[in-house]
């Protein structure tokens, strides 16, 4: 019987199981998907399905250069748990996949999960990974940069719970900007800055938070009349908090990133300009999930 793409889709969508896996018991029960479900479940290559409900906020961020710093990369991949995160396993195969994604063209996360991985595709390869280790794993994101005139830094803190790549437009070599770029990245990491300058500012983000501050002012019984003024005042020192370059340097309070970033350039005859931003925090965003003790053990006893 001969065994159609979508049923090889459907198999691995409700397993997680490898394409070939998949192909291979599809043919082997002559295409009835049910069975194949639990031929899949019996070789133990439908394990990583059965854990795809776990919440996995923990794990590694990694940034990744090819070797002219012109290509550069940043990936979080997690797990359930922090010691996962910590396995050499784990370790080895979140910086093969940031490697894999400086040295690789592809356009979205699907390309990418199609990757080779060694023998297999980076989606088997985290499949088999999430079988062996025996938790849920989620390559949750991933980008490149690669601009011409562009000499890529980058800072990881923490052992990896924050990433950081920064792209500096100079003539400068990198050796001559890896300081001053590493200075730059380690401000991203710690302050967080959602812009790197006021013009990167979406109008729409100007627009939502001058609302918001117009209704504080009101909130605080200040004269319509005047409302104007102080929320233009007020968006002016939001802003300058949210755009990295308007930022004091962690460094030297006296001074602005921009600043910072200006001098080091006279200081080599070469400008510097900051032109693209990444950084990744580990778990981000994702709502942790509580569990009560009491109540756990309780609902496994079916009381």
């Amino acid at each position: 019987m001969a065994i159609s793409a979508s049923q090889v889709k459907e198999l691995r969508e409700r397993t997680g199981a490898g394409m070939m896996d998949c192909k291979s018991v599809l043919t082997e029960t002559d295409g009835d998907i049910e069975r194949s479900i639990e031929v899949l479940r019996e070789k133990g290559l439908a394990k990583a399905a059965k854990k795809a409900g776990r919440i996995a906020s923990e794990g590694l961020v990694r940034v990744c250069f090819s070797s002219d710093y012109g290509k550069a990369s940043i990936i979080e991949v997690n797990s359930e748990t922090d010691f996962v995160a910590k396995n050499e396993d784990f370790i080895g195969f979140v910086d093969k996949l940031s490697i894999l994604a400086v040295e690789n063209e592809w356009k979205d996360m699907d390309a990418f999960m199609e990757l080779k991985y060694d023998d297999v595709t980076v989606r088997d390869k985290l499949n088999g990974m999430i079988a062996t280790i025996g938790e849920n794993m989620n390559i949750r994101r991933v980008q490149k940069t690669e601009i011409p005139g562009v000499v890529n830094v980058g800072y990881t803190h923490g052992g990896g719970k924050i990433g950081v790549v920064i792209g500096l437009e100079t003539t400068a070599s990198y050796d001559e900007i890896q300081a001053a770029g590493r200075d730059v990245a380690m401000q991203v990491a710690s302050m967080n800055p959602a812009f790197i300058d006021e013009a990167e500012v979406d109008q729409d983000y100007i627009e939502a938070e001058k609302k918001i501050l117009v209704q504080q002012a009101l909130n605080e019984g200040k004269p319509a009349d005047i409302v104007e003024k102080m929320v233009t005042g007020r968006l002016k020192k939001e802003l300058k908090e949210a755009c990295l370059l308007e930022q004091k340097f962690v460094k030297n309070a006296d001074i602005t990133v921009k600043q910072y970033v200006d001098d080091v350039g006279k200081s080599l005859g070469k400008p510097i300009k900051v032109v693209r931003m990444l950084r990744y925090e580990v778990g981000e965003g994702i709502e942790k999930k509580e569990e009560n003790f009491a109540e756990e053990v309780a609902k496994q006893m079916g009381n």
